[in-house]
């Protein structure tokens, strides 16, 4: 069943108070380009991703090298998302690059603002569906400062949105606080909270895999292959983490892995707003579309946030 969005803004008029600034930093890029390889999720393909240090205030580019020899650059904003599923998708000048919310989390997280990721297909590789092999690509390229200061987005009042029973709200906060709820059949409620510092992605977040129920997910693939359409031709359990009534197949990597996975790409999604964002997010039953819409309700109330 589909539901309409409703995006809830507090009395412009109200005057809340600003929370407290976080520790300024400078930006920063990779010291070393770095490359890795795998098999995408939705087409099943093999897809190359070569990522370079870019500089300062060059934010974090992809960009596709196409046959008849064009080269497309596709800045990962908000502005130029679109909506696919069960993945985040950009597309500028017809060029679609999609399931990036892995590897935006993990720039994010590890406080990487520059970088340009070259890409020989229109899909990110999917790895194990974690964003441990991200992270562990990033910290082996390392961190250089950049002389710029970093700008932050710091949320001034509250905007949320709500489709049915998902919800998602951001408010004000120091740093970034995220705090995630859902319910499965079969497990019951499960959640997660707390800070997302560069040390609590790797060790908390980072390790959740995609999941989703293992019918579902094979049904999925069946449909895509006899359609023809790039639709979980990758996802299988070495991909993914499949769930079968009250288990996932293999066990979990981290207690409430699902819950967590979410929020790992929450983090992802709202990396898309360009800036590091300084605020707390409750989000329940959140997916991508959701958190989409609340970056783009957030972004255009421009009296919501500032830069600092």
């Amino acid at each position: 069943m589909h539901h309409a969005l409703s995006i809830t803004r507090p009395n412009p008029d109200a005057a809340p108070s600003a929370p407290k600034l976080q520790g300024r930093r400078l930006q920063a890029t990779l010291t070393l380009p770095f490359e890795r390889s795998g098999r995408s999720l939705h087409s099943g393909r093999y897809a190359t991703v070569r990522v370079c240090p870019a500089p300062a205030d060059h934010g974090i580019v992809f960009r596709r090298r196409l046959a008849d020899g064009r080269v497309i650059d596709v800045p990962a904003l908000w502005r130029y998302r679109e909506s696919q599923p069960l993945s985040s998708a950009l597309r500028h000048e017809g060029i679609l690059v999609r399931t990036i919310e892995h590897l935006m989390a993990s720039l994010s997280a590890l406080q990487i603002d520059n970088a340009l990721a070259e890409i020989d297909a229109d899909e990110l590789p999917i790895f194990d569906g974690s964003a441990i092999p991200w992270c562990e690509a990033i910290r082996a390229a390392g961190r250089s400062e950049q002389p710029q200061s970093c700008r932050f987005m710091r949320v001034l009042r509250a905007v949320s949105v709500t489709s049915g029973r998902r919800h998602i709200r951001i408010e004000p906060g120091t740093g970034l606080h995220v705090t995630g709820h859902i319910e499965l059949a079969h497990f019951g409620s499960v959640d997660w909270s707390g800070a997302i510092t560069p040390e609590t992605f790797e060790h908390d977040i980072a390790p959740s895999r995609s999941f989703g129920r293992y019918v579902r997910a094979m049904a999925g693939r069946t449909f895509g292959y006899v359609t023809g359409r790039d639709f979980l031709q990758g996802v299988s359990t070495r991909s993914a983490a499949l769930l079968v009534r009250d288990r996932v197949l293999g066990g979990m990597r981290v207690p409430g892995e699902p819950v967590r996975h979410r929020m790992l790409d929450l983090v992802g999604d709202l990396a898309l707003t360009g800036h590091p964002v300084e605020g707390r997010v409750t989000a329940c039953h959140t997916g991508h579309e959701l958190n989409h819409a609340l970056v783009a309700a957030l972004m255009r109330d421009q009296a919501a946030w500032e830069l600092v």
